[in-house]
């Protein structure tokens, strides 16, 4: 059975969800495929407990949030009260979701698209892509890593041995200012170290007043600069470890450096070295992409896609749009005049409202 509809959108993260309330306003047909059993199963998945959520507008954006129903409230709330928020929104709204549907991908031409799904198909002339960017990049590392961690799950496993959190952004600052609350908390006193392969830690200032405040109260929290992670092995206890190095300063000659390592064992390790987006996805749908040089990249890192996007959010194939996590840190964004420039794209709940916006009102118009 097919199910025709006027906009398919695909995730029910933030930006899904705001697509999915506009779409209900101006009195369209639609449905939200999501692949978890609840609303923004990704940002449960990757979301370490009691992170605090904030209405964080990004520079240069001076407008308010464009959906007020899905904007975090203003004091700091943690991330199961934003949850319970959006979640009353859903059923006062009476937003159709579809919950543990897998989206399989799209068939046909515009205006009559064809979007698989694990348990239905639906015909629609638009689709909206908001299925965010959370597949972990790899460690890259010598050595099998599967044991290690990439967000917390149950915090108080973690009392009584000292942990390693890899990763110099928010993520990573949430997962060690939590770690160090719950130690502190429990009178733990092993360490949460925080690594990072260079001497910079890039957090906003909400993130970094959370984690100073848990500095201020005594958590037991180490730093270390330019580590990097190196071997994935298994010592004479048959108990996988990772090892890190940092380069010493000291001299030792042309051919000869010196260096000081730490070994954890894998099960206390958790890596938050950021995601990348779903580009393989994007080649399935015959998405056009660019690959990123030195020439043409000045946000994204050497060699990702970036997708190539209008004004408007729209790919190459008319009628499919992409927004949210799925499209950050940067994209492409083909002007009016036809030129191309790399456009960074914050991975924020504002910024993924916006991009919900931004396309319905391009859908309101035609």
């Amino acid at each position: 059975m097919v199910t025709k509809l006027d906009v398919v959108i695909i995730g029910s993260g933030p930006g899904g969800l705001a697509a999915g309330l506009l779409a209900k306003k101006q009195h369209r047909s639609y449905v939200i495929l999501e692949k978890g059993s609840s609303i923004m199963q990704g940002i449960i998945d990757t979301y370490p407990k009691g992170k605090k959520v904030y209405p964080t507008i990004p520079k240069g954006y001076t407008d308010p949030f464009p959906v007020q129903e899905i904007k975090p409230p203003d004091e700091r709330v943690t991330v199961e009260d934003y949850l319970e928020q959006t979640q009353r929104i859903v059923l006062e709204n009476e937003l159709c979701i579809e919950y543990n549907e897998e989206f399989l991908g799209i068939e046909g031409v515009y205006p009559e698209y064809l979007v698989k799904g694990s348990h239905g198909t639906y015909l629609t002339t638009s689709v909206i892509l908001g299925f965010g960017s959370n597949i972990p990049n790899d460690l890259g590392i010598y050595g099998e890593a599967k044991t290690v961690a990439r967000n917390i799950e149950n915090g108080e496993d973690y009392i009584g041995v000292n942990v390693l959190v890899i990763g110099g952004g928010n993520a990573a600052a949430d997962v060690v200012s939590s770690l160090s609350k719950i130690k502190r908390e429990a009178s733990d006193s092993t360490y949460v170290y925080w690594a990072h392969i260079t001497e910079k830690f890039e957090i906003n200032k909400d993130t970094a007043r959370d984690l100073g405040e848990e500095m201020l109260l005594g958590g037991h929290i180490k730093i270390l600069q330019r580590a990097v992670p190196k071997i994935g092995e298994v010592d004479a206890d048959g108990i996988d470890r990772l090892y890190i190095h940092q380069t010493s300063s000291a001299n030792m000659g042309d051919d000869l450096y010196l260096y000081q390592g730490m070994s954890f064992p894998m099960k206390n390790v958790i890596a938050c070295i950021g995601t990348h987006g779903p580009s393989a996805i994007f080649d399935g749908l015959d998405l056009q992409q660019i690959t990123c040089t030195g020439a043409i990249c000045k946000i994204a890192k050497e060699g990702e896609k970036l997708l190539m996007l209008t004004g408007d959010l729209e790919t190459n194939k008319k009628g499919i749009f992409a927004i949210g996590g799925a499209i950050s840190p940067s994209y492409m964004e083909i002007g009016a005049d036809g030129m191309i420039k790399e456009k960074k794209h914050s991975n924020l709940i504002y910024t993924a409202i916006v991009d919900a916006k931004i396309v319905m009102q391009k859908l309101l118009h035609e």
